[in-house]
């Protein structure tokens, strides 16, 4: 998998500013799906989906220098970890006295979950790699 170039100070300004637009646009749309769409398998897979998605977003955002596939592990590995922490009945009690919680930790654990998580994953850092092929090509 490609490696983010060394990023100049000012580069990896701009792919900050382009993660963080990102970000708060998969939030929007994962609270629009959080509260616009019925509950169905539809809803708790684009839900799932947008969690990885910002969840990668937010790494790009707080380190922008990480390689890709770096940052497609971490992202990997937060989610499934989150998913697996549901096991434990935590999540769903904080959620119970603190209903936000329940947006970054979930309540209940689904192995569907997982098998969205890592899809999702592997296709944010083939379009990362790819983009970042695209823009290098270029300098």
């Amino acid at each position: 998998m490609a490696a983010r170039p060394a990023l100049s100070g000012a580069a990896a300004s701009k792919l900050r500013i382009v993660a963080g637009v990102v970000l708060a646009l998969v939030i929007v749309a994962g609270l629009a799906v959080h509260r616009v769409l019925p509950e169905s398998t539809f809803a708790d897979i684009a839900g799932d989906a947008l969690y990885v998605a910002a969840v990668y977003a937010a790494l790009v955002l707080v380190a922008p220098r990480l390689r890709s596939w770096i940052v497609g592990l971490i992202t990997l590995v937060w989610c499934m970890g989150i998913e697996l922490f549901q096991l434990t009945g935590i999540p769903q009690q904080v959620g119970a006295v603190f209903p936000p919680a329940m947006l970054v930790l979930g309540t209940v654990f689904d192995g569907r979950d997982l098998v969205v998580y890592a899809l999702t994953a592997v296709a944010l850092l083939l379009i990362d790699t790819a983009i970042l092929r695209r823009t290098t090509s270029r300098a």
